[in-house]
Order: C-alpha cells, then sequence, then structure tokens
C-alpha cells in the first residue's frame, strides 16, 4: 500500500498496489541484469576484452541464475503450499518452473560456450550473441512461470526476438540471413495466432488470469464451448510453432541448416523447452478440466510430429537438416507425455527436456567443430573418417546420435522410456506404437551417420579440426550428463517428479 498526500482539508488516500517478492523473479532478474550490464559496459570502453571474456561472462550469469534456481527449489520445497507467487500472481514459482529455469539456464552455459571459438573463428566475435542469448533465456524461464497469458505472451516475444535476430548473426553468410527472415515471418504469423487465442479465452471466461480461468472452467459448465475451443486451438498453433509440432515445423530444417551452429544448439535446447513450458503450463494445469477437449488435438500432433520428423530425415543428406528433423521427432515425443495429461506424463516430459538439453547441444557442438571455417561442411560426405582424424570427437558424435536413438545405457534410452510408459498408463496404445516405429526409423538416420565417420575413408585433403576449450568443455559435459543418466536415471527422474506444476493465487 502507498500512501499518497493530499492537499490540506482532504482524507490522505492510499494506493492498492500488489506486493512483490523480488526473490521469486530472480533468475530472470539476473539474466536480464546480465545482458543489460554487458551490452553498457561494452558499449562504453573501447579496449577489446581478453579472448573468451564474454563466453565467462555469460556462464557466470547463467550459473548465478542456476543458483537462485536452487535457492528458490530449497525454498519451495519448504513451504507447506510447495509454491508462492509474485507480482500480483502474474508469476508463480513452483517446482515446475524452477526445474526449466535450471534447464534453459544449462542451454545457455553450453550455447556461450560453443559460441566462443566459433564466432573467434568467423571473425565475429563480440558482445552481441551472448546479450541475446541470455535475453532470451530470459523470455523463456517467464514462459515457464507465467501465471497469465498476457505475462505468457511477453516473454514468448522476448524469447523470439533475440532468437530471430541469433539466427541472422552470421553477417557473411547468406543462409544466416534468409534463416533469420525465414523465421521472423513465420514466427510472427505465430504470435498472431497465439495473441487471437488469448483473445479468445478472454471473450469466453472474461479473464487471462490463470488461476483465475481454471476457476472459472471448473466451477462453470459451458452449454456453447466454441469460443473457448477455437482459443485452445490458437494457442496450440502459437506453441507448436515454438516446439516444432508438425505441421507448424516448416520452418525447422531451413533455420537450423542456416544458422550459426552454437545458436541452433541453443534453439534446439533452450527455445524447446520455453515452448513446452508454456505448453504445459497452459494446457496441462489451466485447461486440465476440458483435457478431453484438447488431448485429440495433442494426440494429432504427436503422431504427424512422429512420424514426419522421421520419415522425412532418412532422405536428408545435410546433417544439420537431418537432426533438424530428428528435433521435430523429438518434440513428438515429448508431446506424447503432455497428451497423457498425468503427473506420470508432465514428468516424462520433464525428463526428456532435461536430458534432451545435453543430447542436441553435444551433438550440434560436433556439428560446429566439423562445418569449420565458414559454417558449411554439414554434408554426410564431410563426416566421412572423422573417427580417424579425430577418434574422440567420433566417439563423442558416436554418444549424443544413439541416446537420441534410445539406446541402453544412455539417458535417451529412459527419456523415451518414460514417455511412452506415461502413454501405456493412459491408454493411448496406439499412439506409443507409432513414437516405437518412429524410433526405429529414426535410428536408421543416426547410424548413417555413424557408419561415415567410423567406416569411410576421409578426405586427406581437408582442413584440419581444431577444437577450442569452450567446445571440449561441453563434449565432455555432455557425454558425462549423458552417460551418467543411462546409468543412474534417478538423479533427474526423482527430481522431475518433484517438479509439480501448481497455480499459485495471489499471495500464495
Amino acid at each position: 500500500m502507498i500512501p499518497l498526500l493530499a492537499q490540506a482539508g482532504t482524507a490522505v488516500t492510499e494506493l492498492d498496489t500488489p506486493d512483490v517478492d523480488w526473490t521469486g523473479i530472480l533468475p530472470e532478474l539476473i539474466l536480464f541484469g546480465g545482458a543489460i550490464l554487458l551490452l553498457t559496459v561494452t558499449s562504453l570502453i573501447r579496449t577489446r576484452l581478453f579472448p573468451g571474456a564474454y563466453a565467462i561472462y555469460t556462464c557466470i550469469v547463467a550459473l548465478a541464475a542456476i543458483g537462485s534456481a536452487v535457492y528458490l527449489w530449497n525454498e519451495v520445497r519448504d513451504q507447506d503450499v510447495d509454491g508462492f507467487s509474485t507480482l500480483g500472481g502474474a508469476v508463480g514459482v513452483d517446482g515446475f518452473s524452477i526445474f526449466l529455469t535450471v534447464v534453459i539456464a544449462t542451454s545457455v552455459v553450453l550455447a556461450a560456450l560453443l559460441a566462443d571459438g566459433y564466432l573467434r573463428r568467423e571473425r565475429l566475435d563480440g558482445p552481441d550473441l551472448y546479450v541475446l542469448l541470455m535475453l532470451s533465456a530470459s523470455g523463456g524461464i517467464l514462459m515457464a512461470s507465467a501465471n497469465d497469458l498476457i505475462v505468457m505472451f511477453l516473454g514468448l516475444e522476448v524469447l523470439s526476438i533475440a532468437a530471430y535476430v541469433m539466427a541472422a548473426m552470421h553477417l557473411r553468410r547468406a543462409e544466416s540471413q534468409e534463416a533469420g527472415m525465414k523465421y521472423f515471418v513465420l514466427g510472427a504469423f505465430s504470435s498472431a495466432f497465439f495473441l487471437y487465442g488469448i483473445a479468445l479465452v478472454y471473450g469466453a471466461t472474461g479473464s487471462t488470469n490463470l488461476v483465475t480461468i481454471n476457476s472459472f472452467l471448473v466451477e462453470n459448465a459451458l452449454l456453447e464451448n466454441g469460443l473457448l475451443l477455437l482459443g485452445f486451438a490458437f494457442l496450440l498453433v502459437g506453441f507448436g510453432f515454438k516446439v516444432a509440432a508438425v505441421p507448424f515445423h516448416t520452418w525447422t530444417p531451413d533455420v537450423y541448416q542456416g544458422s550459426p551452429s552454437p545458436v541452433v544448439a541453443y534453439m534446439a535446447s533452450g527455445v524447446k523447452a520455453a515452448g513446452f513450458a508454456g505448453l504445459l503450463r497452459v494446457f496441462f494445469l489451466t485447461f486440465g478440466s476440458y483435457r478431453v477437449d484438447w488431448q485429440p488435438l495433442v494426440y494429432a500432433l504427436a503422431v504427424a510430429t512422429l512420424l514426419v520428423g522421421a520419415v522425412l530425415a532418412v532422405v536428408q543428406t545435410d546433417v544439420k537438416r537431418m537432426l533438424a528433423y530428428s528435433s521435430i521427432n523429438h518434440a513428438g515425443f515429448v508431446l506424447v507425455g503432455v497428451q497423457a495429461a498425468s503427473a506420470d506424463g508432465v514428468a516424462a516430459a520433464l525428463f526428456y527436456l532435461a536430458v534432451y538439453t545435453f543430447m542436441v547441444a553435444g551433438a550440434f557442438g560436433v556439428v560446429t567443430l566439423v562445418g569449420r571455417t565458414g559454417d558449411a561442411l554439414h554434408s554426410v560426405d564431410d563426416y566421412r573418417g572423422l573417427a580417424k582424424v579425430r577418434p574422440l570427437l567420433a566417439l563423442s558424435l558416436t554418444v549424443f546420435l544413439l541416446a537420441q536413438a534410445g539406446v541402453p545405457f544412455t539417458s535417451g534410452f529412459f527419456a523415451k522410456f518414460y514417455v511412452l510408459s506415461a502413454a501405456v498408463d493412459a491408454r493411448s496404445y496406439w499412439l506409443a506404437l507409432v513414437a516405437m516405429v518412429s524410433a526405429v526409423i529414426s535410428a536408421f538416420v543416426y547410424l548413417r551417420i555413424i557408419v561415415a565417420a567410423y567406416m569411410s575413408p576421409g578426405d586427406e585433403g581437408a582442413a584440419p579440426i581444431a577444437i577450442p576449450v569452450g567446445a571440449g568443455v561441453t563434449l565432455a559435459l555432455s557425454v558425462g550428463v549423458t552417460l551418467v543418466v543411462g546409468f543412474l536415471p534417478w538423479l533427474v527422474q526423482e527430481v522431475a517428479q518433484d517438479a509439480t506444476p501448481l497455480l499459485v493465487t495471489a499471495g500464495g
């Protein structure tokens, strides 16, 4: 409550303003503030910082965000309500949002380490990409904790606009400029659909607050719910674009192929995690009482995404396009967990997003290195003989590809197992069968690359592959997590099960 001074002889009034618990939005503040600080300092100083300074700074900021998330996790777990809200109920803090905060911030660390050597190799070194990376991540975290559709949209736009610019960062590659333009134009259409969806839901329920919408739908039986169902469809279009679900995937292969490879590593991990965070928060939590209406839509999206991602990857000859369609297929697996509309389904989706972050960042880390100067050597033929030239690099790529195929003793095996188990428990047997068939088809794609690396002679005149320190750290971390979680899945699964999504009322 803020007192307002009135003129003499009149009563003193007070302005009712919402209480703000700043600790609840500490990860967003750290990333956003870190980006602004880096931009301000580098614009004021004329001397060039030492090599790797921007990447080190970005990693420190992202690790600080992870530390604040751990603090919030302990605070939430100590409370009886398992969560609280801030900013007048517009932002909710629960295990779900904190878990995804860690996932998104981790993707920033991995992408920043990859970007360091890449930007210097391409003579693009500067603070721009790192500033955009932190800004985009702050938007993604805001999506994961949004308690209001308007806040969700703001987070979506902060996440997306920075990603559009990063896709077009390589000024000397026409493909990069084309990728940024395609991503921007199609993203603008998806944002328009998302806004229309918000308007329709508001028209049907009278609010944009997720808690209020949920209460209204639980307490009132809508005799004519066409407006609400159309709102569901439009919101799914917006989220489907971000997670690259079919038929909203058309941007993915071209954008992944043309964008700087470290940026693609972030797009395939952090951006995808943020999109699924919003999807789960809106549909599973807010529209849970209407799951019978939206589950068939997600079911159809999952089937199309699984099959299109797997089948079209087979006919590609560019490794980045292969991994782009593979990313679409993996989005289909996460949609299988979403479609289950159960606590186990949500936990399985969270587990998948967490371990996939390391698998895909590691895979695109190898792509970044093999692409060499110019970031253009991405044909399957460019991977021939990789095991002879760089055996550890080939071994790392093999681990990542086998994990994405779901081979036992890797994190990818348990990621697929958990979402399939959730689908079976929800009696979605045919969906689980389609998912398993798509996994078999995708395995052929991964084996093509592995065979080229180990069983084909390489080009003796090819330029050597340099491995910068940052990229080496990313690959080592990614391989370690992929293998350790493959043997000890409970390290992540127990946390994912505890990451309970909640809709917390203002002051709750």
